[in-house]
């Protein structure tokens, strides 16, 4: 009896024996699968438990590459439970700056081994972090995210001028005063663009608390140009991606980003900043 499949687009026919080999490979394949997702799950759970995170934080969203200059990562959603940390979604595929990650500016610890995150060095910020408000263009946020929202209005910008008192900070100018931006900073992104970039966003909080002078500013998650299309220094996404992520995020279970080349982690070179 010959049986017909398609493998890589390719019709092929199997007598009776050979179709019984080939399920047994599929079986192993697939187990062998299931073994990998579990176990990079597991790695990750030990990870997070073995950071010490802060008691009251019982959502993190989980940013890795293989190393330092890769620039397309993945997203993995952990909730905290009696018996510890569980993956509560699929991998989400993320893109990260266009020379990869840099040592950020959050709550872990400081002078860490590796690249550091600095301004306009296209590297997006590595380490853990807290997140900041959301944000879009719609006037109200998405249905069923209870995540905080912060509307982009046409005269809303981020500072990323170093010699500003406002670096690193999201200002408005009213619309009853001079509206030129040039005229305050030499250097900002703009909040609402042009493009559907900042449809949806979050901020995330690198360098902030304190700013420091030259260390980068303007971090969010936000929409990505494509797959393929790495950002400024930001981590980017599917605007259906981000939609599931803003309406999983839990404002009251304090939700924290780790993001981390995968060859950082198995080292144990991330340390929190206690």
């Amino acid at each position: 009896m010959l049986v017909l499949f398609i493998v890589f687009g390719r019709i092929r026919a199997l007598r009776y024996t050979e179709r019984v080999k080939f399920h047994h490979m599929i079986s192993i394949s697939v187990l062998i699968s299931f073994v990998g997702c579990s176990g990079r799950g597991d790695f990750q759970s030990g990870i997070l438990t073995s950071l010490t995170l802060p008691e009251n934080s019982r959502q993190i969203l989980f940013v890795t590459v293989s190393s330092w200059n890769d620039v397309q990562g993945t997203l993995r959603l952990f909730g905290r439970t009696e018996s510890g940390w569980k993956a509560e979604c699929d991998d989400i595929p993320v893109v990260l700056g266009r020379n990869g990650l840099g040592w950020g500016r959050g709550l872990h610890a400081l002078n860490l081994a590796g690249p550091q995150k600095m301004e306009g060095d296209g590297r997006a910020p590595a380490g853990v972090f807290d997140l900041g408000t959301s944000f879009g263009y719609d006037l109200q946020r998405p249905d069923g995210s209870s995540y905080p929202y912060r509307q982009a209005a046409e005269h809303d910008y981020f500072i990323d001028d170093v010699d500003s008192p406002t670096y690193n900070q999201w200002q408005s100018l009213d619309d009853s005063a001079d509206t030129d931006p040039y005229y305050y900073w030499t250097s900002f992104e703009r909040m609402r663009r042009d493009d559907d970039l900042y449809e949806l966003g979050i901020v995330v909080k690198h360098n902030m608390d304190p700013v420091e002078k030259g260390r980068g500013s303007a971090i969010f998650f936000h929409v990505w140009r494509g797959p393929d299309q790495p950002t400024a220094g930001c981590t980017a996404m599917s605007k259906e991606h981000l939609l599931t992520l803003l309406r999983w995020l839990d404002p009251s279970k304090y939700p924290l980003l780790v993001q981390v080349p995968e060859n950082v982690l198995k080292k144990g070179l991330l340390r929190i900043d206690h």
